[in-house]
């Protein structure tokens, strides 16, 4: 479990306690309207925990309270909906539009900005399949000796494994024949290293962004006639209570204006992940040597004793 400290706190046990454990945000008395503590819902992904981190600690160099809520994205957004938790930064797309979109046309959460404009999930092949030719769904069956008749998935029931899973199903491209191995992405990643490892022909679920870009040769397979489990392209959204804005004009500006692209995130997921290092490490050293980022992230944005932002960041991170 993280252990966030000084102002910034994460709770974990909210899921089996409910949402009793989080406090409503109260408004400071001031002439702007402004938000005591940001309260941030965080499911235990390692890319939005290290986003998370560093949001709050920007906030946290504007005079802000933080904390941050480890729950299921279905919490999360209730929570949302109910003024429970202000701010949720991994509104992933196109897997969790089902759950955003009747919340967005009711009008109780609203979405700011695509915080990661592209992202990518799909199948994906290892540098030996790639150079021997596949490179595309519709090639996976010309070679399936090679690959054992065998694509390795995540967790049984995501998205991207019930869209291969329909592929196989349907007989689509020759696949009837072959099998989802689904198991958890742990598992998943340590199975492919290997093959990388022994230069061994490997199909399996890839997503961007994520550390095994960085570290794993790979290539992602073209998608043919729409299947759905192949180059499937989306972006990741900020979705907020939807009246943030009213509460706290300075606050939503920022996250309307913090956008990183899938590199960056790559590389934080890398540094926790698979470096192992401190989230709180990782964010305060990323923030230290990308003042420039930052900078566009609080243009118009004021700290909470009206000092311009990033020169109450740049304080915070000489």
């Amino acid at each position: 479990m993280l252990t966030i400290t000084g102002l910034r706190s994460l709770t974990a046990g909210a899921l089996c306690a409910g949402l009793s454990a989080i406090p409503v945000a109260q408004a400071a008395s001031s002439d702007q309207p402004t938000l005591d503590e940001v309260r941030f819902g965080v499911p235990p992904w390692p890319g939005i925990t290290v986003k998370s981190e560093v949001a709050s600690q920007i906030l946290e160099a504007l005079g802000y309270q933080t904390k941050q809520n480890q729950l299921a994205v279905s919490v999360i957004l209730n929570a949302l909906a109910n003024d429970d938790l202000d701010v949720y930064l991994a509104g992933w797309y196109p897997q969790e539009k089902h759950m955003l979109a009747p919340l967005l046309a009711e009008g109780s959460v609203k979405e700011l900005v695509n915080n990661i404009p592209e992202v990518l999930t799909g199948i994906a092949v290892t540098d030996a399949a790639w150079q021997g030719g596949v490179r595309s769904i519709a090639d996976l069956d010309d070679h399936a000796e090679r690959f054992d008749h065998r694509i390795y998935g995540i967790e049984a029931g995501s998205g991207i494994n019930d869209a291969v899973l329909k592929v196989i199903e349907a007989g689509r491209f020759g696949l009837d024949d072959w099998q989802l191995q689904a198991s958890s992405s742990a598992a998943m990643l340590a199975q492919v290293g290997q093959k990388v490892e022994r230069d061994e022909w490997t199909a399996f679920i890839g997503w961007q962004p994520h550390w095994m870009n960085i570290v794993y040769d790979m290539h992602y397979l073209e998608d043919v006639d729409d299947s759905g489990a192949a180059e499937l392209k989306g972006h990741v959204a900020t979705v907020v209570r939807a009246d943030l804005a009213e509460r706290d004009p300075d606050v939503a500006r920022l996250f309307s204006q913090l956008v990183v692209d899938s590199e960056i995130q790559s590389n934080w997921v890398y540094a926790l992940s698979y470096e192992q290092q401190d989230v709180e490490d990782i964010a305060t050293n990323w923030i230290g040597s990308h003042q420039d980022i930052v900078a566009t992230w609080l243009e118009g944005v004021e700290a909470t004793d009206g000092t311009p932002g990033i020169e109450a960041v740049r304080a915070q991170f000489e």
